[in-house]
């Protein structure tokens, strides 16, 4: 590992004090981090199969900045509840969200989604207005955007008809961490040597340990990969509604990702009435690869 990467390495900087909560959600629980602060508190939502660590170099930032700070796993991943036979779905994730903000009574919010993490942000502020202070956005997908890409890993567990085959590989140690390997390379390319030492040293420990861990994230991970492309179908019919959002939006998008490419930051930027773009010099990760240019952008 160079200096550089262990430098960027969230385990080795300090990190501010935040408070545990292990919010109820239908029978389990979610583990939430709230850091104190003023303001509309950022609410921040990872996608999948990633957990609330990958805003670890984003949070400090934030924090410093006097703001309130909410993180959260969704139910299934990171070190909330994993219940095995559950019914694990982007409306579930939705849930999760508001549970989150009713439990903290935190009144109005920023919602930031990352990757599938958008569509929970997104469908928040459309359902509850009035609540949203402002929404942010970084390298997401909600429709069906041109020249939206999914990760191989996800494609191979979106085919309905192989969803026993799919949550077999998933809950098999041995089996998934190949893939993950797989993928975790696709990501690396044509990516700078910073980006690569954020994967290797950051994400490829905290996706792995979501997996290898029992119980698994396997389970939640392969029933949302199943419904992905439902999903998106779904949220299509939703997209003339994002030109009536009546709060400022900004969308953060690392230009270095091959699978959620600029062209779906500029697609979903078209919907969204004045939403403002910022296209990086990042990967899929950009509150990783430059966090204190996304806090810029969140706190503006």
């Amino acid at each position: 590992m160079t200096e550089n990467s262990v430098l960027q390495n969230p385990a080795l900087q300090p990190a501010p004090s935040f408070v545990e909560h292990r919010v109820p959600r239908e029978g389990s629980k979610l583990y939430v981090r709230e850091y104190p602060g003023t303001g509309p508190a950022f609410v921040l939502m990872h996608g999948f199969p990633d957990n609330l660590h990958i805003y670890d170099r984003l949070i400090p930032i934030l924090v410093d900045a006097g703001r309130r700070v909410v993180a959260f796993d969704f139910l299934g991943f990171g070190a909330s509840d994993k219940p095995s036979s559950y019914g694990y779905s982007f409306e579930q994730q939705l849930g999760d969200l508001g549970a989150v903000v009713e439990f903290l009574k935190l009144g109005q919010i920023v919602p930031v989604g990352h990757d599938a993490g958008g569509i929970s942000a997104i469908d928040y502020s459309l359902s509850n207005p009035q609540r949203v202070s402002k929404l942010c956005l970084l390298n997401t997908f909600y429709g069906n955007a041109p020249t939206l890409r999914l990760p191989e890993l996800v494609e191979l567990f979106a085919v309905p008809d192989l969803r026993a085959l799919a949550v077999a590989i998933a809950t098999d140690p041995k089996q998934m961490a190949f893939l993950l390997t797989f993928q975790q390379s696709q990501f690396k390319i044509n990516a700078s040597e910073a980006q690569i030492d954020m994967v290797d040293a950051v994400l490829a420990p905290l996706i792995n340990d979501n997996f290898a861990q029992q119980p698994s994230a396997g389970p939640a991970f392969a029933a949302l990969a199943v419904s992905v492309r439902a999903q998106i179908e779904l949220n299509d019919k939703h997209l003339p509604r994002l030109k009536d959002l009546p709060f400022p939006s900004t969308i953060i998008w690392g230009k270095g990702d091959a699978y959620l490419d600029t062209g779906v930051a500029e697609d979903l930027a078209a919907h969204i009435e004045g939403a403002s773009l910022h296209i990086l010099d990042a990967g899929h990760w950009p509150q990783l690869d430059l966090p204190e240019e996304v806090g810029s952008y969140l706190l503006a």
